[in-house]
């Protein structure tokens, strides 16, 4: 009995630290990318990498839509990924589209975390079809 509480104590404290907890409120990660790159929670409750951040460009766009209205767009890794929001500011959520391999898919996101210069990060949360991934990236570049 001793063995068995201490398997589920260990189990229990493993996940509690490895998990993505994607959206939950509060999601314990809300302010720091603890996995980088596109992510989701498998069915096992594992967290999953679908594409490295190391695949993926992120570009910042501070003036896309007019002076002082920004986007980011993330692309890249395989599958090939097209990600583009004006959610940008923490707590921002837009429906938009991802294209995975020239496939249009209707998502919203929801901005957790939010840099404006080269090497800070954003965390995003993606939700459709009660199915939800995470995109945490570092920015590469600033094009005003």
């Amino acid at each position: 009995m001793k063995t068995i509480f201490k398997i589920v104590s260990i189990l229990v404290i493993t996940l509690s630290l490895f998990s993505c907890d994607n959206d939950n409120n509060p999601s314990p990660n809300d302010t720091q990318c603890n996995y980088e790159g596109l992510t989701f929670l498998d069915t096992g409750n594992n967290t999953q990498t679908l594409i490295p951040e190391a695949d993926l460009t992120t570009d910042f766009f501070p003036n896309n839509g007019g002076p002082g209205i920004p986007a980011v767009e993330i692309y890249g890794g395989n599958p090939f990924v097209v990600f583009t929001t004006n959610a940008v500011t923490v707590g921002a959520t837009e429906n938009i589209n991802i294209i995975v391999n020239g496939t249009t898919y209707p998502v919203t996101v929801t901005c957790q975390r939010a840099g404006t210069q080269v090497g800070e990060e954003f965390r995003y949360d993606v939700a459709a079809n009660n199915v939800e991934a995470e995109y945490c990236v570092v920015i590469d570049s600033v094009n005003p």
